[in-house]
């Protein structure tokens, strides 16, 4: 029924059990990590329910046209995208409502758009779907005003909700949704979905991804490595292991650039921190695998430099910038400050 969708086959044999008994839930909630497929599977399904795939598929978020439409809108005044909310719909009775603006959040105008949209009949058949990719983002003002339309949706819709983390939305939201966990693809999976797409540097894709293959797909390995490399620079600097100022010249290059965003970097100081881990508890076990491999000697000096209260410390410090990169902090002055009282603990 869903072909060529790659991993997580229990949710797929569960969509394919409520379709064929003609039981499809109203609201459903598809959580998991980054790029394993969770709006690849809901326009998978729309289609299946509604027809027209082809129409369906121009709303990937993920297509050319679309991160164009998306990087556009950054530049408005927040009074232009609060007039006109973000939405795709090539197929009339399938809408996709995605994150918006410098913050990437799902915005109260959105979600009032969905309220309005919510009540017209099917422009054919019996069914409309909404997705709501990324639901995670939207804030509680959004979340409580999407929520009114999940208490009591008209008969005709259903809305599908992507997440990464289903505990980041109100309980509320999640006890109105039918839960549909995504986990990472196994290895196996991986190696015979980059087999199939045909992606260059594979293992080193694979290895990054982790179980993720629209990551695998969408990475761009030379930003990865320039964004690396300063967060490399950075916890060096916050264990001690170099002089601070190794640290000015790649904050005065990222304050510069309008492109670099903190969420980024964040992501892949999550990522390094995770091999440090690894590295400092196999000094007494032997050896690790990890993802970044190919800089393992610049880890492991950095994981016999610091001890476990250290990795905690930074691991809970770069949690609270995730939460603050939504108030729009200044990237360089809240990485400085990491720096700081790192150096310190």
């Amino acid at each position: 029924m869903f072909e060529k969708f790659w991993g997580n086959q229990a949710v797929v044999e569960a969509l394919e059990q409520m379709i064929a008994q003609d039981r499809v839930a109203q609201t459903l909630l598809f959580s998991g990590p980054e790029g394993v497929g969770k709006a690849t599977l809901a326009r998978r399904l729309g289609a299946h329910l509604l027809g027209r795939g082809e129409l369906i598929e121009r709303d990937d978020l993920s297509l050319p046209k679309n991160l164009e439409t998306i990087a556009e809108r950054e530049r408005w005044p927040s009074e232009k995208r609060n007039d006109e909310p973000l939405w795709f719909a090539a197929h009339p009775d399938f809408v996709t409502f995605a994150p918006d603006g410098p913050l990437r959040q799902i915005s109260i105008p959105q979600t009032r758009l969905l309220k309005e949209q919510a009540v017209f009949l099917p422009h054919k058949g019996s069914r409309r779907i909404f997705l709501i990719d990324h639901v995670d983002r939207a804030n509680e003002q959004a979340a409580n005003s999407l929520l009114k339309v999940l208490e009591e949706p008209p008969a005709h819709l259903l809305v599908i909700m992507t997440a990464e983390n289903a505990y980041d939305l109100l309980p509320t939201i999640r006890s109105r949704s039918v839960p549909f966990h995504f986990a990472p693809l196994t290895r196996e999976e991986m190696l015979a979905f980059a087999s199939g797409r045909s992606l260059p540097d594979p293992e080193r894709r694979l290895a990054l991804a982790a179980g993720s293959p629209g990551l695998a797909v969408s990475l761009d390995l030379e930003a990865h490595d320039k964004r690396r490399a300063a967060m490399l620079t950075l916890l060096n600097a916050a264990s001690g292991a170099a002089p601070f100022g190794t640290w000015a010249p790649v904050a005065e290059t990222l304050g510069r650039s309008k492109s670099e965003k903190l969420e980024f970097h964040l992501k892949l100081l999550y990522e390094l921190l995770r091999d440090v881990l690894i590295l400092y508890e196999a000094q007494s076990s032997g050896q690790a695998e990890i993802r970044n491999e190919d800089v393992r000697p610049d880890l492991e000096r950095l994981a016999q430099k610091v001890d476990f209260a250290w990795i905690l410390k930074a691991v809970k410090r770069v949690d609270e910038l995730v939460e603050l990169v939504r108030r729009n902090i200044q990237k360089t002055i809240a990485l400085d400050a990491l720096i700081v009282e790192l150096r310190a603990a």
